[in-house]
């Protein structure tokens, strides 16, 4: 496989540099989420100043356009977390215009050895302190879910200049409370850390309903992340930080709190656990940069359950940030433009055309509506 060392601009430690082959990426089972073409993809281990990382790469810049970086929750890696969204043939198509780099957090990646014993796991700040060391004189579009969306957001709100755009999925930016902690506590005595980390992704009903979609994530949690590594990552994303952002007020302290300051969209299932922290999220965040899409019939992993929805959305995101030419192929545009009701059709009419910025926005706001009601997908 090609090593690309350069073509990202990533600080590499080459003594670190893992390339597998062709044949040890394609390992895995046949349930099909945890495959990545390996057409253009290398993998590579960095050096940061709080231990090393394991990022996966394709592609290169695109002129002056970010990169999009993701970030996955606890008990998955990046695989498990985006591949069924990043495969989902809409969002190949938006990839098409941009470089992509996934990051593992520290030993939750396949095959990840063991920490030594008395290892210090990097905290939540640290491990958001990690990433400038990943991307050198490039912006990203950052996609996280759960732990990795806290750690992009304090990455954005240490590095603003760095991040263009954040789609955070069931976000918390809270610390965890002390009932939280006493709960979680009494979890740890009661069960153990698979089970914890499913209540975490998945409602009740969620648990007994789908019962596919659940043994499928159950024995990935339990067979294909170390365990005690999955602890640490657990224990770091349990001992955050409240992120200690407030929403501004209009036209007084925009430039003086707290706060994201790129476009943000938050997504959420609207039986995800996660519901009311994510909505606590946006009511600390800037109006005018926000969007909340709170996804019907859907729980916990949106990315996985709804990825359509979420690739369609994550492109009239990026629309709107300016990138208006990533649209779909001319062959579903021909498909989508014959009634007002079907998915990207008065969309694909604006494409091309000079409007103001506002306008545009305003269309884009308006097609997430319509997710957001299930008009659309």
């Amino acid at each position: 496989m090609e090593k690309n060392e350069g073509s990202l601009s990533l600080n590499l430690n080459r003594r670190g540099l893992v390339l597998p082959s062709v044949a040890a990426f394609n390992g895995g089972d046949d349930s099909g989420f945890l495959h990545s073409n390996t057409l253009g993809w290398s993998e590579h281990d960095i050096e940061t100043q709080h231990g090393v990382l394991h990022v996966t790469m394709r592609g290169i810049p695109k002129g002056n356009r970010p990169v999009i970086l993701t970030y996955h929750d606890i008990g998955l890696n990046h695989k498990s977390c985006f591949n069924t969204l990043f495969n989902f043939e809409d969002m190949q198509e938006i990839t098409q215009h941009f470089a992509v780099v996934h990051v593992d957090a520290p030993g939750q990646q396949e095959a990840a050895a063991p920490f030594p014993t008395g290892y210090q796991y990097p905290t939540m700040d640290e491990l958001s302190e990690m990433l400038p060391s990943v991307m050198t004189q490039l912006n990203v579009i950052g996609i996280g879910v759960g732990a990795g969306a806290y750690i992009l957001s304090r990455f954005a709100l240490n590095n603003p200049t760095l991040v263009e755009g954040l789609v955070l999925i069931n976000v918390d930016p809270c610390a965890e409370g002390w009932i939280d902690w006493a709960a979680s506590k009494l979890s740890g005595w009661t069960s153990n850390i698979v089970d914890t980390v499913m209540a975490h992704h998945f409602s009740t009903d969620e648990l007994t309903d789908n019962q596919e979609l659940i043994q499928t994530y159950r024995l990935h949690i339990a067979q294909d992340i170390n365990q005690d590594n999955l602890a640490l990552f657990c224990a770091s994303y349990n001992g955050r930080r409240d992120l200690e952002i407030e929403r501004p007020v209009i036209g007084l302290n925009e430039e003086t709190v707290n706060t994201l300051t790129c476009p943000s969209l938050l997504v959420v299932g609207d039986t995800s656990p996660a519901v009311e922290a994510v909505v606590e999220c946006n009511s600390r965040l800037n109006p005018t940069k926000t969007t909340l899409f709170k996804m019907a019939d859907c729980g916990g992993l949106p990315q996985v359950v709804q990825p359509g929805k979420l690739a369609e959305a994550f492109k009239y995101f990026v629309q709107g940030m300016g990138y208006s030419n990533v649209a779909c192929s001319p062959r579903h545009s021909q498909k989508r433009t014959g009634h007002p009701s079907e998915p990207g059709s008065s969309l694909g009419f604006f494409l091309g055309s000079r409007l103001s910025r506002e306008f545009f926005l305003a269309v884009v706001l308006l097609h997430l509506h319509c997710l957001l009601f299930g008009v659309l997908g």
